[in-house]
């Protein structure tokens, strides 16, 4: 046959197969120097007693974060990230394995990852790309969109009397005695209706670029949180001048004083009310205000479908924090690749 010369498991060969398939990891890969992270996570491990990650081999930090990038993008659990490492060679090409090499097994991965978690080192990462492309006239200032959608979590098997204690803040009496029970509880994670649907989980509130549709920062909180509460909390000193886009959830009095008072202008939809409806005049501002304010639904709309819903599988708000965080950061990642940046250390 024409291919015997190759042989049957000729890595090369199958790899060079896969990328002409329109292998998304290709593309991360060319936009992307991961490099740009190195520094921060050897900085924290390396301090001594972080060096070994989950047994022997130990394996380069950087690597086992790009591990959590693919574990996001994808959204596997942690066994099944280390069953689709091995299993996959466009996998192994993105981490810079080859099918000799020993692959970080679940428990290795979990440890990294709550690692992380405990550090806050995402959040660190995180500002690590926005300060570089913000520096770097990537992000272009040109208003600022904020929004939040429901993070999904595992379901929590209490009675209904659990979740009202859970809820009121407080944890179920008969838990406190039961360390092996209360271990497997979410305690943070809060149920919240929308549009007549019951979800339990947690909430991403964003702040993205207008012009870009690159995240700039971000808050984590229970779902039952009204987004509204945290538009002030997501605001920093780089929106001083800035227009800022939202729905009309988003809008009350408390909230443009205190825009007004960060000489930031709001561009939050107009709200209409029983007996007070919006005008002609209202409804044709919130229709201009919509043409931007309607890009970061495209930013939830990537996560949902190409990153396969949002979904974290998590049991308290610091893991959570840093999932999240990490969904923020993937999306960043592909979003810059989308955009077809091309500067040395991005």
């Amino acid at each position: 046959m024409k291919n015997k010369s190759r042989g049957l498991f000729d890595e090369q060969f199958w790899l060079d197969k896969i990328g002409k398939q329109n292998d998304p990891l290709i593309k991360l890969q060319a936009h992307i120097d991961f490099e740009l992270f190195r520094k921060p996570l050897e900085a924290h491990f390396e301090l001594g007693k972080n060096k070994s990650l989950g047994g022997r081999p130990s394996f380069d930090y950087l690597m086992m974060f790009k591990v959590l990038v693919l574990q996001r993008y994808y959204n596997l659990s942690d066994d099944n990230t280390e069953y689709a490492i091995l299993d996959r060679l466009s996998f192994m090409r993105f981490l810079g394995l080859t099918i000799s090499d020993t692959v970080p097994d679940a428990k290795t991965i979990w440890n990294f990852r709550n690692e992380l978690a405990k550090a806050k080192l995402i959040e660190k990462l995180f500002s690590l790309l926005d300060k570089t492309l913000t520096k770097r006239g990537v992000i272009l200032n040109k208003g600022r969109m904020v929004d939040a959608s429901i993070v999904e979590v595992p379901i929590q098997r209490n009675s209904r009397d659990e979740n009202q204690q859970l809820n009121d803040g407080s944890i179920p009496e008969d838990w406190k005695d039961q360390e092996n029970k209360l271990r497997q509880k979410d305690v943070d994670a809060k149920w919240v209706t929308h549009n007549g649907k019951s979800y339990f989980g947690y909430k991403d509130h964003v702040k993205a670029d207008g012009h870009t549709k690159l995240i700039t920062s971000y808050k984590v909180t229970p779902a039952n949180v009204h987004d509204s509460e945290m538009i002030v909390p997501l605001i920093d000193k780089r929106d001083r001048g800035q227009k800022i886009y939202a729905d009309s959830a988003y809008r009350s009095e408390k909230i443009e004083k205190a825009l007004n008072k960060q000489d930031i202008t709001s561009m939050i939809h107009e709200k209409g009310y029983r007996n007070n409806p919006l005008t002609k005049a209202q409804q044709k501002r919130n229709k201009k205000k919509s043409k931007t304010r309607a890009r970061i639904e495209h930013i939830f709309g990537f996560m949902t479908n190409s990153m396969n819903r949002m979904y974290i599988r998590c049991r308290n708000l610091v893991r959570a924090e840093a999932a999240i965080g990490l969904m923020n950061l993937t999306y960043n990642l592909f979003r810059l690749t989308q955009l077809k940046v091309n500067l040395k250390g991005v």
